[in-house]
């Protein structure tokens, strides 16, 4: 088979199947195009077939390849772990221009995952001492794996609910909790993410709610994203504890999150 002939493998769009080429030869977008008129080996063939079967039934490429990247570093995923999305990078710099307000900044990474804004948060902030819990011990696995990958030594790794395992205080506590209706419409692939990573609740906002709840009095900050339908929600439960905050929209313009501080 050519690579030309690849790129117009049936039912995948021509971006999924330049990314599946790209991985497999482990070239550029640019060098594939130069490739275009050469054949794929018996095995680089039978190979990308099979990539292609697996995402076709449902299977991210993230997990297929067992990586992705966030913030331009290469985070090891699996299905234990959420996939990072380029909206979460939002929330990454909004809490690194809030850490500027403190020397040594103590940070809570809540629902760390694969410990995408807790490690990039610690390469960034070398004084700072970042806890990063998760209820998942197989996602806290991934978490401290891509923590030794990349270096990031400051972060120490807790397995728990919310801010159960966690000290008595930080300067800023950061998130991004499952905030998805339970009974809300997800394509093929999101269904393989892992539910507890994903599904907030009935309503979507109730993870949401506890953590704002648990945050008010153990917190100056709380950064947090949301749901593009629960500005109003969170803009409430926030009010009850006096809270200044802000929202933010994501790449597409939706309300994606909140900066919040307490007094």
């Amino acid at each position: 088979m050519k690579i030309s002939e690849a790129l117009r493998h049936a039912g995948l769009s021509r971006a999924v199947l330049r990314r599946i080429l790209c991985e497999l030869l482990g070239c550029s977008f640019e060098k594939l195009f130069l490739l275009a008129n050469d054949s794929l080996s018996a095995e680089q063939e039978r190979r990308f077939l099979q990539i292609c079967s697996l995402f076709s039934s449902g299977m991210p490429l993230e997990y297929i390849f067992g990586r992705a990247s966030f913030m331009g570093r290469e985070f090891d995923v699996s299905p234990a772990v959420l996939i990072p999305r380029d909206e979460t990078e939002i929330l990454v710099l909004k809490c690194l221009e809030i850490s500027k307000n403190f020397d040594e900044p103590v940070i809570f990474d809540i629902c760390t995952g694969s410990g995408i804004i807790a490690i990039s948060l610690a390469l960034a902030l070398k004084k700072a001492k970042i806890y990063a819990s998760d209820i998942s011990p197989a996602a806290l696995k991934i978490a401290k794996q891509n923590a030794k990958k990349l270096g990031a030594e400051n972060i120490e790794f807790l397995c728990g609910d919310l801010l159960d395992k966690l000290p008595p205080k930080a300067d800023i506590i950061v998130s991004n909790p499952p905030y998805i209706a339970n009974d809300y419409k997800l394509d093929i692939w999101v269904k393989a993410e892992p539910s507890l990573a994903l599904f907030g609740g009935i309503r979507g906002d109730e993870i949401l709610k506890r953590l704002v709840e648990q945050s008010a009095k153990r917190t100056r900050y709380l950064l947090c994203e949301m749901g593009y339908d629960q500005k109003n929600s969170m803009q409430k439960a926030l009010s009850k504890h006096g809270a200044k905050c802000e929202f933010y929209k994501d790449l597409a313009g939706f309300d994606r999150g909140f900066v919040a501080q307490f007094f």
